[in-house]
């Protein structure tokens, strides 16, 4: 028998298609929407039904049927092609918002979720009261759902399709599943035939038979799941999102639709979650804010920090700034009855740099001025010059975003001495031809240059393992007005400006 510690709630939405369509023409109905709705799709060589909703279902089309004989049996109905992706991605919605029961949400597609809910049932009176609560919520939002709560995976899936409503207590997933037809362990046809055949209706009088007969005539995957279903052994559930290290939430009685309110949240639940980083010694890195609406819509928002912090002043002002950044506003409809706010990422923060690392006052002004712009306009509008390893004048920085940058073992080499001229220029052009006039002047951008004074040669190598380009001599110069350049002789004939200096 497997541990009694894990829970697991089986929702299974048996019109799902037709409910997608259904609640899209609530708001732009066709002529026609009042008429019973089929779903087909071609199956061995044939238009066949995939899904009926309610009324379809009373005048006795079922999914599988031929589109003919249904015709033939309703010729008043409204046919609809089959849109897999879409049932999906509805599917993949309704799971964002069973993430405010609990964080373990796993697909069972097509038309099923898989939620681990356990030790969250005392946040809703008990395991009955929650899963009523589930079930009345996603009935409200329009879809047809039935539910069931057991030990494994697969007892709450079998029990969800054929005994909606059922929590089974700890240790009794046996009893409860063993009075299913042996349909409810989803087998293929081909085996749930030969059970038939045998006489064998139930899970139950399957279970009665040695599991030598069973695994010699149907696999060792059969009677895992046969196991399975009867409590006797597990399948873990895949999430369908990562758990973040650490996270804070709060209810409401009555959804708020106040943006002050939601801040004023946020920071609470800012000052919670500082408490457990810093019982810890570890700070955010990327924050994840999101806001559960009472229609079933959520909204996420992220936002990352330049280095680890749990200062929750901070985490207010780069959620405020990201709210008012929004090319669409978060709308929060009939309200908000759920705000969750996520540590996604943390790494170790001392005490003396919680707020934002042990930088000095100005550096610490200026990370948190990078957090806020980047909140607005995106890490990669906010960037930060960096020294890379090379000594290639081109490849010697790189632009990364500003948040990210970091001082490393490399800087920036100090090139001369107090009061000597810069040896490289101030502006770093791309290498443009120019035109040498008897060794005396040069011609750039249709300009000539008369030279009054020329230093050099510098020889650069260029790095023969990344780039196999002619090694340059570099020369300094100074033209008749004053104006200094920098230019480069490539294989003893073609000269490029590479610079100018101030």
């Amino acid at each position: 028998m497997v541990s009694s510690a894990r829970r697991i709630a089986a929702l299974w939405f048996p019109r799902l298609p037709t409910d997608r369509l259904r609640r899209r023409w609530l708001r732009h109905p066709p002529p026609d929407w009042g008429l019973p709705l089929v779903i087909v799709a071609k199956q061995d060589n044939a238009m066949r039904l995939t899904a009926v909703d309610r009324r379809a279902a009373d005048l006795g089309l079922a999914p599988g049927m031929a589109l003919a004989s249904a015709r033939a049996m309703v010729p008043a109905v409204k046919v609809m092609a089959a849109n897999a992706p879409a049932d999906l991605r509805l599917l993949e919605k309704i799971a964002d918002w069973c993430d405010s029961f609990t964080p373990l949400v796993a697909l069972d597609a097509p038309c099923g979720l898989l939620l681990d809910v356990t030790g969250a049932s005392h946040l809703f009176d008990g395991e009955q009261a929650m899963l009523d609560r589930l079930r009345r919520a996603l009935k409200k939002q329009g879809f047809a759902v039935a539910g069931a709560l057991a030990g494994t995976a697969l007892a709450a899936r079998a029990l969800a399709r054929y005994r909606d409503g059922t929590v089974v207590p700890p240790g009794r997933d046996s009893e409860a599943v063993s009075t299913l037809p042996v349909e409810a362990l989803d087998l293929d046809p081909v085996t749930v035939h030969a059970f038939r055949r045998a006489g064998l209706k139930t899970v139950g009088q399957v279970a009665g038979r040695r599991r030598a007969e069973l695994t010699a005539r149907f696999g060792s995957g059969m009677v895992f799941a046969l196991d399975t279903a009867l409590g006797r052994a597990d399948l873990p559930i895949s999430p369908r999102l990562p758990l973040p290290d650490y996270r804070a939430e709060r209810r409401f009685a009555e959804p708020v639709t106040d943006e002050k309110t939601m801040l004023a949240t946020l920071n609470l639940l800012a000052g919670r979650l500082g408490k457990n980083l810093e019982e810890r010694g570890e700070g955010a890195r990327a924050l994840q804010a999101v806001f559960f609406r009472a229609d079933g819509s959520i909204r996420r928002l992220a936002v990352q920090t330049g280095a680890p912090t749990r200062e929750p002043a901070l985490i207010e002002r780069l959620f405020r700034e990201k709210l008012d950044a929004l090319a669409d506003p978060l709308d929060p409809g009939f309200g908000f009855d759920l705000i969750r706010l996520e540590a996604d990422r943390t790494e170790p923060c001392r005490d003396e740099a919680a707020a934002l690392g042990s930088e000095t006052v100005p550096q610490k002004e200026i990370r948190a001025l990078v957090d806020r712009l980047t909140a607005r306009f995106g890490a990669h509008r906010v960037l930060s010059f960096e020294p890379r390893d090379t000594h290639i004048p081109e490849n010697a920085f790189a632009a990364v975003p500003a948040q990210y940058a970091r001082a490393g073992r490399l800087g920036w080499e100090k090139m001369r001495s107090a009061g000597e001229a810069p040896c490289r220029p101030l502006r770093l052009l791309a290498p443009e031809p120019v035109s040498l006039i008897g060794g005396e002047a040069f011609r750039w951008r249709h300009v000539t240059h008369r030279i009054r004074k020329l230093e050099g040669p510098e020889r650069i190598a260029m790095e023969w393992w990344r780039d196999a380009a002619p090694d340059r001599d570099y020369y300094r110069a100074e033209d008749e007005n004053g104006r200094r350049f920098w230019l480069y002789r490539e294989q003893g004939l073609h000269w490029f400006l590479h610079g100018v200096f101030a």
